[in-house]
């Protein structure tokens, strides 16, 4: 007859099945557990002796600082009575004992495995061994500032981390046992605590596949302790963790959003057609496209042809070689809009292009980069044209100081011929002007010679040699268009400034009223004692250059102060009132200007043509000012706040 040892009843297969199965897991279980709870005392012990050596040595740091090494002593003694502590010491680097907790120190040693473990120490970090006899040692070294003064040991009492282990390992097994009958007796209430919780883990399962934005659904309800708790609880740290990273990507998508559209440099990425897929609102500036319209196109739909193809072939590069390209540089010219000055209306872009890596194998867009070097690429060239005007300068003054010389002598030789009694009347008249003709070379060429050498500190200089010498310079130029200039100033006048750079200021009026005045036309030069006109109790000197010349249209008008723009084609630089403007401004002085353009316009009710009259006047105030530095600091801010010292009507 076959026994048959299995039962038959489903309630009892139930019973015996889980009594076997819990049997089993609650072996493992507790096998898991002890030998966790066995990591979890030692990793502790560990960090206690670690501690305790550091404490240790911190005390004896301390004691070494106050000069009281006696106090080392007291500290071993305490530290080796913890009941943690089986042995504590302190030894010099060497390795030689200079105070232990039980025993006499000169009667104690290091063994070779704790004398190694010392090198180890010199990093600051504590080292620990395993002696024989399976005791743990702990060792920190002691230092004051950068100088290794000793090593403290602390040797580990295993007693009571044995006791605690023992005692895991008899509650784990009364824990055990207990359970298994507790498992035999609520087998029916077993079953349905474990069927509940899996019923609702399934159902956040399938929930979280379905959508992680419905999360008032979780975290699901934890009705049960146990392995299948833990479950659900570990679903709900997931399903935590998986909405924090989510949140965690919408906030690093935000914070480059926010960095590309607020970057100050341009930014484009594109594809392998060289469609664009993102760019930010600098670069639509540049290009001058809104930014809408960017999406989806290709560079040439929105760039210069040039331009376009240039970074196409650097952008194919970035993706045939998968390597960046980097400065390269392209350069256009804008669309003109009234007298715009054609330096002005040229840029230049630093581009840059690199690849944009989805994995590491895979190229999916290449970045474009685009720095707008425009203005540094005019300041570029408005030093090359100072550095041409300082040496023409130079060349000017050397020119100047050599015809001295020859001056000189033939200034000398006039003045015998003009004392001979041997020359008749005629030949006296044409010496006498001779010398006149010479004394004007002279005065040219001291003229010259002032304005390279203008003084760099402040004095009280007198306006009508400023202006005298101004006008004479240009004196050939008024006989050769035969203009009438007007001079309405005192002699006597005065003011204090740096006169070499008024004199400039004169000079750069003085000659763009030449160019600008036709020939039989009239320039005033009047000087006065006057008043700041927004600050009437400020006292200086108010004088005015203005001509009939052809005057300037309002959009020329309100660019005449800015660097680099000029209307004289080729001769011009544009950087005459741009300095003249710093000038007026490191004088804390104001500038004036009025002009009106030559045109024909109806005159009278017959509607008849006339010519209207034109010119331009520039009015100078310059304050008396004995406290005058030299300030190039106000210069520049002064450049950079122009308009707000400017006044310009028609």
């Amino acid at each position: 007859m076959r026994i048959r040892w299995w039962p038959q009843s489903i309630r009892w297969q139930m019973l015996a099945g889980l009594l076997l199965l819990e049997t089993l897991s609650i072996s493992l279980f507790g096998f898991l557990l002890i030998r966790q709870r066995v990591q979890d005392v030692y990793s502790r012990a560990h960090t206690r002796l670690s501690y305790e050596a550091t404490s240790l040595a911190l005390q004896s740091r301390e004691a070494l600082i106050e000069q009281r090494p006696g106090w080392i002593g007291h500290s071993v003694t305490m530290q080796g009575e913890a009941p943690t502590v089986s042995l504590a010491k302190v030894t010099d680097p060497a390795g030689n004992m200079l105070f232990i907790s039980r025993g006499e120190a000169d009667e104690s040693t290091l063994i070779p495995l704790e004398v190694a473990l010392i090198p180890e120490l010199q990093s600051g970090k504590p080292g620990c061994v395993t002696l024989p006899g399976n005791q743990w040692e702990c060792a920190q070294a002691i230092f004051t500032g950068h100088e290794l003064r000793g090593i403290a040991w602390v040797e580990y009492n295993q007693n009571p981390a044995r006791e605690q282990i023992t005692a895991i390992i008899n509650d784990t097994t009364v824990f055990a046992i207990i359970w298994i009958i507790a498992s035999a007796v609520l087998v029916l209430l077993m079953a349905s605590s474990i069927v509940r919780p899996l019923a609702i883990l399934h159902r956040g399962a399938r929930e979280l596949t379905e959508s992680l934005d419905n999360s008032r659904r979780f975290p699901l309800p934890v009705a049960v302790h146990n392995e299948v708790g833990d479950l659900i609880e570990s679903f709900n740290r997931m399903v935590a963790s998986l909405a924090e990273q989510r949140s965690g990507l919408n906030d690093t998508l935000s914070l480059l959003d926010s960095m590309l559209a607020n970057a100050p440099i341009g930014l484009a990425f594109c594809d392998r057609s060289c469609r664009l897929v993102r760019v930010n609102q600098v670069f639509a500036d540049l290009a001058g496209v809104s930014l809408s319209r960017h999406l989806g196109r290709t560079l040439p739909e929105l760039l210069p042809a040039a331009v376009a193809d240039e970074l196409e072939r650097a952008v194919m590069r970035v993706f045939a070689t998968e390597q960046p390209v980097r400065n390269l540089e392209l350069s256009g010219e804008r669309g003109t809009s009234g007298a715009a000055d054609k330096l002005n209306r040229t840029w230049t872009w630093l581009v840059s292009a690199y690849p944009v890596r989805t994995n590491p194998t895979k190229v999916r867009w290449a970045g474009v980069i685009v720095l707008d070097a425009s203005d540094r690429k005019r300041s570029e060239e408005a030093l090359r044209r100072s550095e041409k005007l300082a040496v023409t300068g130079r060349l000017a003054a050397s020119i100047a100081h050599e015809i001295n010389n020859p001056l000189e002598a033939i200034t000398n030789l006039l003045f015998l011929m003009s004392n001979s009694t041997a020359l008749d009347e005629k030949a006296q008249k044409y010496v006498t002007m001779a010398e006149h003709e010479v004394r004007r070379i002279a005065e040219i060429t001291q003229q010259t010679l002032r304005f390279y050498r203008q003084s760099t500190l402040p004095a009280r200089a007198t306006m009508s040699e400023l202006f005298d010498s101004v006008l004479s310079l240009h004196q050939g130029r008024f006989n050769s268009l035969n203009i009438r200039v007007e001079r309405d100033y005192d002699p006597a006048l005065d003011l204090f400034c740096f006169a070499g750079e008024i004199r400039q200021v004169m000079a750069n009026l003085v000659g763009n009223a030449v160019d600008a005045t036709s020939n039989g036309g009239r320039i005033l030069v009047r000087a006065r004692k006057s008043h700041n006109w927004t600050e009437p109790s400020q006292a200086g000197v108010r004088f005015v250059v203005a001509d009939t010349g052809s005057g300037m249209e309002p959009e020329v008008r309100e660019r005449v102060f800015e660097p680099f723009f000029t209307t004289k084609e080729v001769t011009g630089t544009g950087l005459g009132l741009w300095v003249s403007h710093a000038i007026i401004v490191k004088h804390h002085g104001l500038v004036h200007v009025r002009s009106r353009a030559a045109s024909a316009q109806p005159q009278g009710p017959a509607g008849r043509s006339g010519t209207v009259a034109s010119g331009t006047v520039f009015e100078i105030f310059i304050p008396d000012d004995p406290g005058l530095v030299n300030g190039a600091d106000q210069t520049t801010k002064g450049v950079l706040e122009m308009s707000a010292q400017t006044e310009m009507s028609s």
